[in-house]
């Protein structure tokens, strides 16, 4: 993680794609949302989905493990060049979350964050960022859409 002083308005970062299969679907659905659209394709054939598709919670989950993945590589990347990495978290929370389209099996979902606040805090030694977490099917849909929060170490002062 960058330090708070070093992020900008605007930068964007690819977190990666994932596939998301019926067999997967349903293994989640099972565990954590079993509506019968998630877990059943002849029931999901009946719905209003008209097929089998992933839970917004599924989708919520694959988003953030990719966006864990792609800063634990980002991290990795600066220690690797010698540059100090900025601690980060807790989350005061997200708003905003929207499942915009459904997820069906064999979609391919790209997930990507924008920083769209910075906000100074009195919290000693954070600020606050605020980004935009999205994710767009293979056909360039936004299906995917939450703004989070995550407190940022600031820059030690020398």
């Amino acid at each position: 993680m960058r330090y708070f002083e070093d992020l900008r308005v605007g930068q964007r970062a690819d977190f990666g794609s994932h596939t998301f299969t019926a067999d997967e679907i349903k293994a989640f659905a099972r565990r954590f949302d079993p509506q019968p659209f998630h877990v059943d394709e002849e029931a999901a054939a009946r719905s209003h989905f008209g097929r089998l598709c992933a839970s917004g919670w599924h989708t919520a989950a694959v988003c953030m493990r990719h966006a864990v993945e792609f800063g634990r590589r980002a991290d990795e990347a600066q220690r690797t060049r010698g540059e100090p990495v900025a601690r980060s978290g807790p989350s005061p929370g997200v708003r905003d979350l929207r499942w915009l389209r459904p997820i069906h099996a064999g979609d391919t979902i790209s997930f990507a964050g924008e920083v769209t606040e910075l906000r100074e805090m009195d919290r000693p030694g954070f600020g606050l960022l605020v980004a935009r977490h999205t994710g767009v099917n293979q056909h360039g849909e936004l299906v995917y859409s939450v703004e989070g929060a995550v407190f940022v170490e600031r820059r030690p002062l020398r």
